[in-house]
């Protein structure tokens, strides 16, 4: 009889202990209004995803987000390894990367959140602010080399300026043009968005890449100062536009209708597997009032914050 209640004893200890076990580990878990989870992303975007997940917090204090920015292919790398919860990326996982997750018994959503336009920038002292597409693939391939060779152009010698080697301008701009090989070009690696600003204020022959989001917040005192001593390269998709409302900038305007021939999509993408706060962020920014901070920040949301207007009949 003592050996028996012994035993139960022994049973209801190890059920109690085994419950404590889960309810801790349960209560470890992050959920849409508090914990701490590791976002990455191309440094491309880093105003966008500062004012988006500063925005957040601000609503939940319990919620805490440590950002990783780097190159986008270093970010899906950290994605596919799981030491990053979410990831910002202007491209879809590929079938590889999906293969990956498949093996490891993981989950993977994503959500469409903008477009997002590349922007080509120049000092102010250069004089010609307007290309075609043409006129930028002939570039990349290493055909037009000399400011001197696009109507209305300079002399000098084409610099390209881009953030970082497997970034997503970079990789875009390559893919874009199908260019496999970049060594017989004059082009550079700044190390950031906001390095390749300075470039080319300081340098009249150079030509930068940037996410339109870090000069394009009308509201911000950092964008306005880095706007100072650049121009915006209007681009037309045509080798000969017929006027010059064909060359479009960046632009909320140019982005509508993805009028602008370099625009690009933006999304999340995410491994949680439960109701965490990757899923709340993602809610979030899918609700209009995440739609509110794209649209604020430069860029077209996918959902477009509603506008109400008052009309009021005069008597």
């Amino acid at each position: 009889m003592k050996k028996r209640l012994a035993g139960l004893l022994l049973l209801v200890t190890l059920g109690i202990a085994g419950l404590l076990r889960c309810t801790s580990s349960n209560s470890d878990l992050d959920n849409p209004r508090q914990g701490t989870i590791t976002i990455a992303a191309d440094e491309s975007f880093k105003p966008l995803i500062n004012s988006l997940t500063s925005a957040y917090e601000g609503i939940y204090p319990d919620a805490h987000f440590k950002l990783d920015y780097k190159p986008e292919q270093e970010a899906i790398r950290q994605l596919l390894n799981d030491s990053a919860r979410i990831i910002f990326a202007t491209r879809q996982l590929n079938d590889k990367e999906l293969e990956i997750i498949r093996k490891q018994k993981g989950s993977q959503k994503f959500q469409h959140i903008a477009t997002d336009g590349l922007a080509l920038v120049i000092g102010k002292s250069n004089p010609d602010s307007l290309i075609t597409i043409p006129e930028l693939k002939a570039i990349m391939e290493g055909k037009l080399t000399d400011w001197s060779q696009i109507k209305g152009g300079q002399e000098g010698l084409i610099t390209l300026v881009f953030d970082n080697a497997n970034a997503s301008n970079l990789n875009f701009v390559l893919n874009k043009f199908g260019i496999k090989d970049i060594q017989k070009l004059r082009i550079i690696s700044a190390g950031s968005n906001e390095n390749v600003i300075k470039d080319v204020r300081e340098n009249p022959t150079h030509l930068g890449f940037i996410g339109v989001n870090w000069i394009s917040d009308g509201n911000s005192l950092a964008s306005e100062e880095l706007s100072k001593g650049i121009r915006v390269m209007g681009v037309a998709k045509d080798a000969q536009p017929d006027s010059l409302s064909d060359y479009i900038q960046p632009f909320q305007a140019g982005l509508e209708f993805k009028r602008y021939p370099l625009h690009r999509d933006l999304y999340i993408i995410s491994r949680e597997g439960y109701s965490g706060l990757g899923g709340g962020l993602m809610t979030y920014i899918a609700r209009d009032v995440g739609g509110l901070i794209i649209q604020k920040m430069g860029l077209l949301p996918t959902v477009v914050y509603p506008r109400e207007l008052e009309v009021k009949k005069e008597l």
